[in-house]
């Protein structure tokens, strides 16, 4: 069960807004992007009937109803939604203190774990040259990752690639398959070793 609470006055907001979508049955859904990295956002969207998904969370509030993302639920422990009024109308705020939380287990998501250990094992030694790599998609359980700052253009990136990025994300998750590199070497201005 979801930890996210939606004050009394962001509810009336919220309600307010759904009603002006002239749409029986509309909802609100909560997710996170990117959860559990540091690009993590959180976000409310409209959800229409039929858009939620099976395994969403449903809260049902006095006025209003809010679908929670079950891929996002660990990272939305002990988030607030709020609503306070100011001179020029108001401010929906929300606060998700653990969205940007690594939080992987054996149920987790594959692109989750591997972010995991991109954030917390790859990059912090990537950065002693300026490096930081993400990544893009999942194909065929094969990360497909990008290359930046000091590692965009490095003449070690595919030992970096080979010996330490790969080598570690196989160790680490048995369901990854692969590793592919999709950036554009062509450019050396920030590159670590030309």
């Amino acid at each position: 069960m979801s930890k996210v609470e939606i004050t009394p006055s962001a509810q009336v907001y919220l309600a307010g807004l759904l009603e002006k979508q002239d749409c029986e049955g509309i909802a609100i859904r909560l997710f996170i992007s990117d959860p559990g990295t540091p690009k993590a956002e959180t976000c409310i969207a409209y959800c229409k009937p039929g858009e939620e998904q099976p395994d969403d969370e449903l809260m049902e509030l006095d006025n209003l109803r809010a679908y929670i993302e079950k891929r996002s639920e660990p990272f939305l422990d002990d988030a607030k939604v709020d609503y306070s009024e100011d001179r020029l109308g108001g401010q929906l705020t929300i606060r998700a203190p653990n969205s940007r939380t690594p939080k992987v287990n054996d149920d987790s998501p594959l692109e989750d774990k591997i972010n995991y250990v991109l954030h917390n094992e790859i990059n912090p030694g990537l950065a002693a040259h300026g490096g930081v790599v993400s990544l893009e998609e999942i194909v065929d359980d094969v990360a497909v990752l990008q290359f930046g700052g000091g590692c965009q253009g490095c003449g070690m990136v595919d030992v970096t690639l080979k010996e330490g990025v790969e080598k570690t994300l196989l160790t680490q998750i048995p369901d990854l398959k692969g590793v592919r590199d999709v950036t554009d070497h062509s450019d050396t201005s920030q590159a670590f070793y030309k």
